[in-house]
């Protein structure tokens, strides 16, 4: 299959782009910048904006399916820049709907996230938990996709499928998510602030494991539904230090006082996942910091945390993470 990736550029999509190498299809990148991970000629490659509708439709064209990564993700970047999120998630959403429409393309994998439960009550949920209405924009902008993705496929047959993605990590990540603020602390010999206690917690997936699992999204018996792509264990972010600490060096962790606000979310159910696509994610955390780590050597990388030492590893920096990468 040809199968157009937008934000193929990117942490996720990059790794999406190389699973389906992996799986016999045929990936186009989509994207405004052109893709540090694969060489030129090796992949397709379109750049465009999702609200250009000539390039958008110029890309689409002979294209069997969609995997639709292209977002504002970084949350920080959302609350001060809300307009600029909407028209990227929402607005390049129903623009790339749309021109399926018009070339008719008939399959969408729309690559949501795990923040659309943070208004659960309930202790565990599944994708058949009542969502409610978000406290941030950028959750608000995931639902919007998600509820155009369902309307055209209810108006006009579109095949879509919702992915809700737990956190990702792993090679490419972002430098300031928590693994690698984490990480490029411990490098360089200087102590992880904890924001509290350090019992936050949330459920990682290694950005292979979720790229497998887009692959895998691919089946026909994956349209129409919901699926969770998360991990089974949820790790705290004391645990993450620890496990910082014993694979890169042994700084100190320092405990500064509980920021508010941080999301709660229950445990996230991956069994549909499991049992109509047969995913699972089976990298263990500890596993996935070592490879982390050893990419940064192997690639010579040494990415710096953007935030000020003050709040690496606190709430803040977690909700960074959160943004799902899309």
């Amino acid at each position: 299959m040809k199968i157009l990736v937008t934000g193929g550029a990117g942490f996720i999509g990059s790794h999406v782009v190389d699973a389906l190498i992996a799986a016999g299809h045929e990936p186009l990148i989509f994207d405004v910048r052109r893709s540090k991970y694969h060489a030129p000629g090796e992949v397709e490659l379109v750049l465009g904006d999702l609200n250009d509708g000539e390039a958008l439709r110029g890309a689409l064209a002979g294209c069997d399916a969609i995997a639709h990564l292209a977002a504002v993700a970084d949350v920080n970047i959302v609350a001060a820049n809300p307009a600029e999120a909407n028209r990227v998630n929402a607005d390049g959403t129903f623009a790339l709907l749309e021109a399926m429409r018009a070339l008719d393309v008939g399959r969408l994998l729309y690559a949501s996230t795990v923040w659309v439960y943070g208004g659960a009550s309930e202790e565990e949920v599944d994708e058949d938990t009542p969502i409610a209405l978000p406290d941030h924009v950028y959750t608000a902008t995931k639902l919007a996709g998600e509820a155009y993705c369902h309307s055209f496929a209810q108006l006009y047959g579109l095949e879509q499928t919702i992915l809700r993605f737990g956190i990702p990590y792993g090679p490419r990540a972002r430098e300031a998510t928590v693994v690698p603020a984490f990480v490029a602390r411990a490098r360089v010999g200087k102590a992880i602030t904890i924001a509290g206690d350090g019992r936050q917690s949330r459920q990682f997936v290694y950005v292979e494991d979720l790229a497998d699992g887009v692959v895998a999204a691919l089946h026909p018996a994956a349209a129409g539904r919901v699926s969770n792509l998360v991990g089974d264990t949820s790790t705290t972010v004391r645990e993450i230090a620890d496990t910082v600490r014993e694979i890169v060096g042994d700084v100190p962790i320092v405990h500064t006082r509980e920021r508010p606000a941080d999301l709660r979310i229950g445990h996230v159910s991956g069994a549909r996942a499991a049992g109509e696509l047969g995913w699972h994610a089976t990298t263990l955390f500890v596993d996935g910091v070592r490879r982390y780590v050893d990419w940064l050597a192997e690639t010579s990388s040494s990415p710096v945390a953007r935030a000020a030492s003050s709040t690496n590893g606190s709430a803040a920096t977690v909700r960074r993470q959160e943004s799902a990468e899309l």
